[in-house]
């Protein structure tokens, strides 16, 4: 058989009928899972699924994504099938005002599910960026990207390093569950994980109204933020920049940081650069 970019035994091919067997059921927030060799952005292309009426729950996996995006209009890539790339349509149904919770409430539900398969601890950096440890530093594994589409639905995307390799690594501060010491990489129960995980968090959530303190999002994110007790420099949009210590998360999600000044300031968005350690 020739060489090809899919045939490398090491990291096998999602098994998409084992997946839809096991999440697809009734009653299940998951509607529908496809898997795609290549595409330029699952986020991209389910959020036109989204705009055409598909129904919540649809799930699009990448083996190999060409042009994924991150927040702050990022671009990152990674070899094929050495993660998990993937994206999922949500119709809340709540006030939209609550809606900046869902890619925190993302990121605690990865980051338990990691934890929990992959045995490998996973901590959140405000707003959604996920963190393990490689070699005694923090390094970042993954992160979520929330878009809006339309007035009711919003597609999150989730990117996750698994197998990479310290000479696969798209910049030094990343890493990968394998350097971090997983105790497996095989991305079939990895991804179930995750998606079990953020079906039981979303319908907590939603049936708290979107209220992320009734439904204990609020507090679980705050347990798992590495984020809190820094000092951080907060990257704000339009050039400005913003120096503190991360005290608090607030009702909204957003960071609350206390300044030199004495002032306690909320960062809605930007990007956070932690200064020092707990």
């Amino acid at each position: 058989m020739t060489a090809n970019r899919w045939s490398d035994l090491e990291r096998p091919p999602l098994n998409v009928d084992g997946l839809r067997q096991a999440l697809l059921r009734p009653g299940s927030l998951w509607t529908a899972i496809d898997v795609v060799d290549v595409t330029g952005s699952t986020n991209t292309d389910l959020a036109e699924r989204a705009a055409a009426g598909e129904p919540e729950g649809a799930v699009l996996v990448a083996e190999e994504q060409a042009k994924g995006r991150g927040r702050l209009e990022r671009t990152w890539s990674a070899p094929a099938r050495s993660g998990l790339f993937f994206s999922v349509l949500l119709r809340p149904g709540v006030p939209v005002e609550r809606w900046g919770w869902l890619p925190l409430l993302a990121g605690v539900a990865t980051a338990t599910a990691l934890s929990r398969s992959a045995g490998v601890d996973t901590a959140l950096k405000w707003p959604n960026d996920l963190l393990v440890t490689v070699e005694g530093e923090e390094r970042k594994t993954g992160g979520i990207l929330a878009e809006r589409v339309g007035d009711d639905a919003l597609v999150l995307g989730i990117g996750i390093n698994v197998s990479l390799g310290p000479d696969e690594l798209p910049v030094p501060a990343a890493g990968s569950l394998a350097l971090a010491g997983a105790k497996g990489t095989d991305r079939d129960p990895l991804l179930r994980s995750v998606l079990r995980s953020l079906e039981r968090w979303y319908r907590d959530w939603k049936q708290a109204g979107g209220d992320a303190a009734a439904s204990g999002l609020m507090e679980a994110y705050a347990a798992g933020c590495a984020t809190l007790g820094r000092d951080v420099r907060a990257e704000l949009p339009g050039g400005e920049e913003l120096t503190g210590e991360a005290v608090a998360i607030d009702g909204d999600g957003r960071l609350v940081l206390a300044t030199a000044d004495g002032v306690q300031r909320p960062v809605g968005a930007g990007d956070i650069v932690h200064v020092r350690g707990v």
